[in-house]
């Protein structure tokens, strides 16, 4: 039977953005209404961070196997089962699961509608047989893989993050059209995983990141035996006997590049299709939403967080934007998103983390600029687990103000956490170059970097002068 609720906040999505919602504002006294056409838990938990990083997981386990014997462990080349791989990817979301399923937040107290969503009016939405009307509403659809119009794609069975993680058999030889960072965590992944891997890209890898750090990623990329084809055109795909193929052009030249499967991972789009936006007055394009810093789209009673809103489009960023909209929206509280401290992590081996401005973009807003590095190799517990491929980069004033900072090593989506709260609290270099950094860690390289601004004047002409002059008085 058709029903009809009224409520405080009806939100349209259930990923991480809508989820936070949800039972944030179920908890602090708000009638809400969590509207989800899918699985619950959206992108991030059936098809993006998590299963990617069990994925990465299992490579990276299998990898350290493969190179035990730097370290006097003997243990040969390892043996993988691709059911067990892809039982790990499926354990590891379905251990996740439960915190974000319906049935938990029926226990919030949340109404949950497990139906596609789409707006009757501008303070109306209807989803199955249920019509609701909300004094406000929290879109949170996410994005979805963006497919290329290729030449012979549409015949041909290709994989994006929504198919890789099903198996049931690991690839023999990958071949993956585009190079950013899902492209290149699923690269590494399955390589480590004992499959050739082909990556295919129109620019440079990894476009959005400093270049010297991707140049450590890169390295390794090398190492490992993967083989990236950048600056070409993507002239059409065909099946084969035993797979597919892609034939390429670069500079005038064309080639095929044959493997078993084919995976693209050549950006995202935002979820606004079915939504009748336009009904609500909702300005959007196939980007994104349009919403202002305090995340209110056109309909100033509509608001949109995480990818569906473009910009930055992470998990932690819905999260974070969750808590933006809650003040907005039942505290009335004019508060603005502020994106500037806002970290990103390639879960490569090695990592690659990045916050705030890197060299080049410093180099547009600021007319001078202080570069400061530190490589893993001056790092005693980096030598020690050889994890010595890596290099911390920060950029400041001239005065000491921290703009931003990137890291490519080991663990560097746990050491950029220095500097994400550097940021946020707008602290100066000599912050994190006074901190206490316990030894051995490899936290002291962003100690030693930040101590390296130092370097110029601690150790220069007019210290030693000084030095010099005090020894008159004994």
């Amino acid at each position: 039977m058709a029903e009809q609720l009224k409520v405080d906040l009806c939100i349209i999505g259930a990923g991480s953005g809508g989820l936070s919602v949800a039972a944030g504002a179920q908890q602090m006294g708000s009638s809400t209404v969590l509207i989800e056409k899918g699985l619950m838990g959206g992108d991030c938990l059936n098809y993006g961070c998590v299963p990617s990083k069990a994925l990465l997981a299992a490579g990276h386990a299998a990898d350290a196997v493969r190179h035990a014997q730097a370290f006097g462990v003997n243990a040969g080349e390892p043996v993988i089962s691709s059911e067990k791989v892809y039982g790990h990817v499926r354990d590891t979301i379905a251990a996740i699961a439960p915190n974000d399923s319906v049935e938990r937040f029926e226990g919030l107290g949340v109404k949950v509608i497990q139906a596609a969503g789409r707006f009757a009016g501008p303070g109306e939405v209807v989803a199955g047989d249920t019509t609701i009307k909300a004094r406000r509403f929290v879109i949170a659809t996410g994005s979805s893989a963006f497919v290329p119009p290729i030449n012979g794609l549409e015949d041909v069975p290709y994989l994006t993050n929504e198919t890789i993680f099903n198996g049931p058999v690991l690839p023999d030889h990958l071949i993956v059209i585009g190079g950013g960072p899902i492209g290149i965590e699923m690269a590494q992944a399955h390589r480590h995983l004992g499959a050739q891997v082909s990556v295919l890209e129109m620019f440079s890898i990894m476009p959005k990141d400093d270049p010297d750090l991707v140049g450590v990623i890169r390295t390794r990329l090398d190492k490992d035996g993967i083989v990236i084809h950048e600056g070409i055109s993507v002239l059409g795909v065909e099946k084969t006997g035993s797979g597919v193929a892609v034939k390429i052009e670069k500079d005038g030249k064309e080639e095929k590049i044959e493997g078993s499967h084919l995976l693209v991972a050549a950006g995202r789009r935002a979820n606004v299709s079915g939504l009748d936006l336009k009904a609500a007055g909702i300005d959007y394009s196939p980007m994104g939403i349009a919403v202002d810093a305090r995340l209110r789209t056109s309909n100033k009673k509509v608001f949109a967080i995480g990818d569906v809103a473009g910009g930055y489009q992470f998990t932690h960023v819905a999260g974070y934007q969750a808590g933006i909209v809650i003040r907005n929206a039942l505290f009335r509280l004019p508060v603005k998103s502020d994106m500037r401290a806002v970290p990103w992590v390639t879960y490569t081996a090695p990592e690659l983390a990045q916050v705030g401005l890197t060299e080049a973009e410093a180099k547009k807003k600021y007319s001078e600029i202080r570069v400061l590095t530190w490589p893993f190799t001056e790092n005693d517990r980096a030598q020690a687990e050889q994890q010595t491929d890596g290099l911390v980069k920060v950029v400041t004033t001239s005065k000491g103000q921290i703009l931003g900072a990137g890291i490519a090593g080991a663990h560097a989506g746990e050491l950029i956490q220095t500097w994400v709260l550097a940021l946020t609290k707008k602290m100066r270099i000599g912050d994190v170059a006074s901190m206490i950094a316990p030894y051995p860690t490899l936290g002291e390289v962003s100690k030693r970097a930040a101590g390296s601004f130092y370097t110029p004047t601690l150790f220069g002409e007019r210290t030693k002068k000084v030095v010099r002059f005090l020894r008159i008085f004994g």
